[in-house]
C-alpha cells in the first residue's frame, strides 16, 4: 500500500475539482440547459456542453447562448449561479477510487489543496457534501462573482499565499488549463484521464504524465512527489 509518510510538510498537491476529484458534468450541464429554458429558448440536449466543465464559466457563457442568438450573458450568468447553488452542485459524485487517495494523502505530512476554478465556497460546499472537505488544508478557488479563476494566476496566488515551494509541489487536473496553468508557475502537472479534457488535449498542453485511474494517479503522485525532491531547485 502507498504511503506518503516519506514526505515532510514542505510537498504539497494541488487538486483541480469538476473533473478531477468530482464527475460535474450532469450539474453543470443541466444548470445550462435551464439558463437556456429560463431566458426563453428550447436547449438542443444533442450539443455536446462538456467542454464548459473547467474554465471559468463567465468567460464561455456568451458562446454557450450563441447558437441561440441570445445576448443576455450577463443575466444567465446570475441565472446560473442561483439554479447551480440550489440544485446543481448536488448532482456532483465523486469518481471512483479519489476518496481513497485523499484521505491516504491527509493522513500524512503532505499538504493538500484545490484549485478550481469554480468559486471557492461552491467547492467548499460540494466537498462537505461527500464529508470530504476536512481533508484539505485549504480549498481554494475562484472568487465568489467567478473573478480570480484562471488558472495561471489561482495558483500563482495559492503558492504566494500558503507559502509553497514550486520544486515541492505537483497539480492534478484533466483540462489542458491545469497543465499550462501549473507550468505557468514552474510546477510539475499530472493528466487525469476520466475527466473532460482527453489524452489528445492534455498531451498537447504537455502534461508530465497521464493516468488512467485514480490507483495510476496514486502510483504516479508518488513518483512525482519523489521526483521533485530529487531536483530541488530547478524548476519545469
Amino acid at each position: 500500500m502507498t504511503s506518503f509518510n516519506h514526505f515532510d510538510s514542505s510537498f504539497a498537491v494541488l487538486f483541480d475539482l469538476d473533473g478531477t476529484i468530482v464527475d460535474s458534468r450532469q450539474g453543470i450541464v443541466s444548470t445550462l440547459h435551464h439558463v437556456i429554458r429560463t431566458l426563453g429558448h428550447e436547449p438542443v440536449l444533442t450539443r455536446d456542453l462538456t467542454w464548459v466543465v473547467g474554465p471559468p464559466l463567465a468567460e464561455l457563457m456568451a458562446e454557450v447562448l450563441a447558437p441561440y442568438g441570445e445576448k443576455r450573458v450577463d443575466e444567465a450568468v446570475g441565472i446560473y449561479r442561483e439554479r447551480y447553488q440550489a440544485v446543481g452542485r448536488h448532482q456532483t459524485p465523486i469518481f471512483p477510487g479519489m476518496v481513497d487517495l485523499l484521505q491516504k494523502l491527509a493522513a500524512s505530512p503532505v499538504r493538500l489543496f484545490t484549485a478550481t476554478s469554480k468559486p471557492a465556497f461552491l467547492a467548499k460546499d460540494i466537498l462537505q457534501g461527500h464529508d470530504i472537505a476536512g481533508l484539505f488544508d485549504c480549498i481554494c478557488g475562484a472568487n465568489a462573482d467567478d473573478s480570480g479563476g484562471e488558472k495561471p494566476e489561482l495558483i500563482e496566488k495559492i503558492m504566494r499565499e500558503q507559502n509553497l515551494q514550486a520544486n515541492r509541489t505537483i497539480m492534478i487536473g484533466d483540462r489542458r488549463f491545469d497543465i499550462a496553468g501549473a507550468h505557468a508557475n514552474h510546477l510539475r502537472a499530472l493528466g487525469v484521464l476520466w475527466g473532460y479534457g482527453g489524452e489528445a488535449e492534455l498531451t498537447q498542453a504537455g502534461a508530465d504524465y497521464l493516468c488512467e485511474s485514480p490507483e495510476e494517479l496514486t502510483a504516479a503522485v508518488y513518483d512525482q512527489l519523489s521526483a521533485t525532491s530529487q531536483h530541488a531547485g530547478t524548476a519545469h
